[in-house]
């Protein structure tokens, strides 16, 4: 019986050592965008729906106009098995307020980055936007 516990210990700990969980993150890194809200280029900016796809983050980023004065940005980085290059989103085009990531059919609501459907869990990482009525800075 001394034995035994010991070696049940250690079966123990070499199972569970041996599972792997999955871990679902973005990770972060350095961003910092100014956008001019009024020109040209940012025509999808100017009225309250309204998207763009900027280049930064991990694979990207977009910026969603949530009302007169307010801008938000996620990084476009599904966070279910965000090491994939496959792993991204992109509106929805059947339904504007819906980012979808066609490799593993996640949704996220562009208001507000989270979850609504699929094998991911966490909500988009999202970055803080400033506005002050012509500039926008995103950052984080």
């Amino acid at each position: 019986m001394r034995v035994l516990k010991p070696i049940l210990f250690l079966s123990a700990i070499l199972f569970f050592s041996t599972c792997k969980k999955e871990h679902q993150y973005v990770p972060n890194v350095y961003i910092n965008l100014t956008i001019y809200v009024n020109d040209p280029q940012n025509i999808g900016l100017t009225t309250v729906g309204g998207w763009k796809y900027y280049d930064g983050g991990n694979r990207g980023v977009v910026v969603y106009r949530k009302g007169i004065n307010e801008f938000v940005s996620y990084d476009r980085t599904c966070p279910y098995k965000p090491e994939e290059s496959t792993s991204f989103v992109s509106v929805d085009t059947t339904n504007n307020i819906i980012l979808k990531d066609v490799s593993c059919s996640s949704q996220f609501l562009l208001s507000d980055g989270s979850t609504i459907a699929g094998p991911a869990v966490i909500p988009l990482r999202q970055f803080k936007c400033t506005f002050d009525g012509t500039t926008l800075r995103v950052t984080n």
